[in-house]
Order: C-alpha cells, then sequence, then structure tokens
C-alpha cells in the first residue's frame, strides 16, 4: 500500500526518515515495523509562531518496496545536420534554449562572449585579490551567467509562464541535488552549480550542437527586416534565426541594437545596497529563540517589502549563510551582489536592500539617448562608488542604524566583502530619493522584526543589477521581436525574466517558438 499525507511536525522529526516513520506510525496506526520507506514530495518551514513547524508532503511505502522518484524524461537526440539556431549567451536563458531545440530536433549554436565555468572562477578570484575586472570575464559574463557565481537560488513567482517543476528537472538531470525537487525554496548552491552546468555543456555539444567560449557578437546581420544571423568580434559569421540571450549587464548589446536603429526602450529597475548582518542574529529572529536556529533547521531567511512614497523598498536575493561578492562587470566600477554555497554555512546573512526606480522618476539628461536614461543612472551610481572606494574594488559602507541617522560610522563590523570596505556616508552618496526611502523602509522592517535594525549590520555599496534597464521589444505570442523577424529577445537581458528559472522558461519558449519557422 502507498499513500501520501500532508504532515506538520517538528524539525527534528522531520530531520530523519527514522523519526518520520516513528511519527506516521503513531498517527496514521500502522505498524513501525509495516512501513518500508518514507519519502518526502514537498518540505517548507513554518516559523510564523514561536514553535516552528515543518509542513511535510510524505509518500509512505507500506509492506511496499520503494520507488525512487521518476525525473521528466527529455528527447535528447543527435541534431548533426538538423536547421541552426544561433543561441546568444551561456546563461540559463540561452542554455535551456540550446537543450529545447535539442528536442524540437534543431542544432542549437551557443556564442558565449566570456569563458568556460572552470576558467571563469580563475577571473572572479583576481576581482578580489588583485581588484583587477575582466570586461569579458567576470561575474556577469562567461557561461552558466550571472548566476553561476552568485547563489543558485531557483525560487519563482514565474508559475504562470512555465513548468518550474519541469526546470527543476532538467537541473537534476544534469546533476543538481534531487531536493531541490522537494524544498519550497530550492538552492543549489553556487558550489555546486558550475558543474551542473559544465554537463547541460557537455550534453549540448554530445548531441551535435556547438558552444564558443570567448565570442562575443558584435552584431546582426539583417535583410529584409529579417535576422539572418551574427558576426562576432573576429569577423567570423553565424547563420540562423537568433535568440538573443545576453543578460541584464549586456550595455554594448544595447548600444548595438540602438545604433541599427532597433526598437528598445527604457525600463524599470531597483537599486540600492548589500545589507549584512550576522547570520546568528538572523537565526535568533527568524526562529523567536534565543538559541538560533538549533540543530535541525536551516540558517534562517527574511523577506520585507514595502511601499515608501509610491515606491516599492524590499529585500532581493537573500542569501543565508552567504558571501558579499564583487560583481562589477568592467572597468570602473564597484557593484556588490551575494551568494551561499550549498551548506549556506558562513557567519553572514546578506540580501539586496532596494529601491524601485522607474524612468518617469529620472531627469532627461540631453547627451543621453532618452532609452539609456535608467542605464546612465545605474552607471552613475557605480562610478561614484568606485571613486568613493579609492578607485578599486574596495566598497563604500556604513552601519545599519548610522545609515538610518545620517551618521558617519567610525569602524565596520567584521565583513565577508573580501576586497575590503571603506566606511563611507552613503545616506549622502546614494541618489536622495533611494537614500531616503531605504532609511523608512529599515524603520519599517525594524518594526516588524525588533532586532533587524541593528548597528551590528552592514550597507555595502552599490547594488544596481537586480535587472535589465533596458527591454527589448516582442510580440506577445510569437516572441520575435516587434520589427524584425527571427530575432527572439530572450530572458533577464530581454527584460523578461528575473532570475535563473524564470529566464530558463523564457529560454524555452523562445526556442520553442523559434522551431516553428522551420
Amino acid at each position: 500500500m502507498i499513500n501520501e499525507y500532508d504532515i506538520r511536525v517538528l524539525p527534528k522529526i522531520a530531520s530523519a526518515e527514522k523519526f518520520l516513520k516513528e511519527y506516521i506510525a503513531q498517527e496514521k496506526a500502522i505498524a513501525v515495523k509495516d512501513i518500508t520507506a518514507v519519502q518526502v514530495l514537498r518540505r517548507s518551514i513554518d516559523a510564523r509562531q514561536r514553535t516552528v513547524f515543518m509542513n511535510l508532503k510524505v509518500r509512505v511505502f507500506v509492506r511496499e518496496q520503494p520507488t525512487a522518484p521518476v525525473l521528466l524524461q527529455n528527447n535528447y537526440h543527435d541534431v548533426t545536420g538538423k536547421p541552426q539556431v544561433v543561441v546568444v549567451g551561456a546563461g540559463p536563458a540561452g542554455l535551456f534554449a540550446a537543450l529545447r531545440l535539442i528536442e524540437l530536433d534543431k542544432r542549437p549554436i551557443v556564442l558565449e562572449r566570456g569563458k568556460n565555468v572552470t576558467d571563469r572562477k580563475r577571473d572572479l578570484a583576481q576581482i578580489s585579490r588583485q581588484h583587477k575586472v575582466d570586461p569579458e570575464s567576470n561575474y556577469s559574463f562567461g557561461e552558466g551567467g550571472a548566476g553561476a557565481y552568485s547563489d543558485g537560488k531557483l525560487y519563482t513567482r514565474s508559475k504562470k509562464k512555465g513548468d518550474v517543476n519541469r526546470i527543476l528537472s532538467i537541473f537534476c538531470e544534469h546533476g543538481a541535488n534531487p531536493n531541490i525537487l522537494v524544498d519550497v525554496h530550492p538552492h543549489i548552491g553556487t558550489d555546486k552549480l558550475p558543474d551542473v552546468i559544465k554537463n547541460m555543456r557537455q550534453r549540448i555539444i554530445a548531441c551535435g550542437g556547438e558552444v564558443h567560449f570567448q565570442t562575443k557578437v558584435t552584431d546582426l546581420l539583417v535583410e529584409n527586416d529579417q535576422v539572418k544571423g551574427v558576426e562576432t568580434h573576429d569577423g567570423k559569421t553565424f547563420l540562423g534565426p537568433v535568440i538573443l540571450a545576453t543578460g541584464h549587464s549586456a550595455r554594448d548589446v544595447y548600444q548595438m541594437l540602438h545604433r541599427k536603429q532597433i526598437t528598445i526602450e527604457a525600463k524599470g529597475i531597483a537599486v540600492g545596497v548589500r545589507l549584512e548582518h550576522p547570520q546568528t542574529l538572523i537565526d535568533k529572529m527568524q526562529y523567536h529563540s534565543p538559541k538560533g536556529r538549533g540543530q535541525y533547521l536551516p540558517a534562517a531567511e527574511y523577506s520585507f517589502v514595502t511601499q515608501v512614497e509610491g515606491r516599492g523598498v524590499y529585500s532581493f536575493c537573500m542569501c543565508p549563510g552567504g558571501f558579499v561578492v564583487p560583481a562589477a562587470s568592467g572597468p570602473e566600477q564597484v557593484v556588490v551582489n551575494g551568494m551561499s554555497p550549498s551548506n549556506r554555512g558562513s557567519k553572514w546573512a546578506n540580501s539586496g536592500m532596494v529601491v524601485e526606480v522607474r524612468p518617469e522618476d529620472l531627469p532627461l539628461d540631453k547627451d543621453v539617448p532618452p532609452v539609456f536614461n535608467v542605464m546612465q543612472f545605474q552607471q552613475t551610481m557605480e562610478r561614484d562608488a568606485y571613486v568613493n572606494g579609492g578607485m578599486s574594488q574596495v566598497a563604500p559602507a556604513q552601519r545599519m542604524v548610522d545609515f538610518v541617522n545620517r551618521k558617519m560610522s567610525f569602524n565596520l563590523p567584521e565583513s565577508s566583502y573580501v576586497p575590503g570596505l571603506l566606511s563611507s556616508p552613503l545616506h549622502f552618496l546614494l541618489p536622495t530619493e533611494v537614500s531616503k526611502r531605504l532609511q523608512q523602509g529599515f524603520k519599517a522592517f525594524g518594526k516588524w522584526s525588533k532586532s533587524f535594525l541593528t548597528n551590528d549590520a552592514l550597507l555595502i555599496g552599490v547594488e544596481t543589477r537586480t535587472s535589465a534597464p533596458i527591454r527589448i521589444l516582442r510580440d506577445n505570442v510569437t516572441l520575435q521581436h516587434v520589427q524584425l523577424k527571427g530575432l527572439y529577445p530572450c530572458g533577464e537581458g530581454a527584460g523578461y525574466a528575473g532570475g535563473i528559472v524564470s529566464a530558463a522558461i523564457d529560454g524555452e519558449r523562445c526556442a520553442e517558438q523559434c522551431a516553428l519557422l522551420f
């Protein structure tokens, strides 16, 4: 007999199959010896009350041999000699587009401006150690895209646009821990995700596709309002319809499109800081216990959102047990981001704390085309942080209460940010409306969670790469560009996704529409 139950148990009971068998036996009047296995199908934490519970959906095998969960069976096969599609970018949108194209009997040619995921790691180390940013190989550019080395969280609200479980299943098929199919907030970890990405690339090549690194697309080949292919920095051409999945930091791609009079528009973003607390403080706050998370609970997360003067103020990309990293993608920039290893084992917790900025909020600059106004705002913040940090990857920082009270911090707590910090008046350096709204937001969050607003927490500037500042306009049905046939703007860089899973879903959707051309 096989039954499924929804149960609510203490963390210790959820921690081991032995405890689950004993609990289910008692609750369902089944002999423990008759329960051959308990599989957890879904897992979430309920920490709303003083006593923390785990909500589980379980499959119980009674006098039955357990069967392993069945992953999605994908139809990957040899596409050598099949019609080819050019996929620009090897982030989640590009990689999932390429795999879906193979299923649809099309041959993907993946062009990535950065390095492969292994070689890329060396360049990331140079940013922290020598403060040198390779503009083609950094936290934004390279195999795996911006998510490969900045956390690997797989939480999304994009269920209306695609099958999230399908995306998670494909990750598992390529080496991710099957726990991501169980946890409500799945997380691969920045230490595990590179191997998964490598396996995806090897699958593409084994099926007859191509993956080219350090191959920067500099132009689109257009005839009679139809994209026929691309040209790269070394003068090579690759022919076929184009899925453009270049990520939210490919500013040169936006400029190229604008020069060619291809329709794009300014898009709202959110900007602010990285906020870093001691993880023990967040554990105590979220689990309502002076002892913190104890033996059976994971590093605690949080999520805050409010409205201040008509604009959202919210936490973004929360990384429990994580690190703050330097995420600049070019010279004369300081940009920060957060990441967590799979065990979420560091002594810090961080998240972006950002304020919504819309195109109409910004004054026009006569020297900047209006379509680039938001991007220019983003660049100015990053340049100011670079100058304030001493023209290096040292980042400006300030204690949290000092920021709210508009006071300098005369010393700073220990931080995970390796390049170094410089005590700075972020309340003055940030744009006025951003600073003011963040201050009001922090006061509200501090009222909701008393220990959250503390001078033991640290603001590190600046967080600007929450999403693309440009949208590349496309038809809602065909997903082709509104002006050009054969061009499929895709993922975060096109303004149609926000994170690994939603980008992957959009990559698959673009591949499916592109395959209809043949």
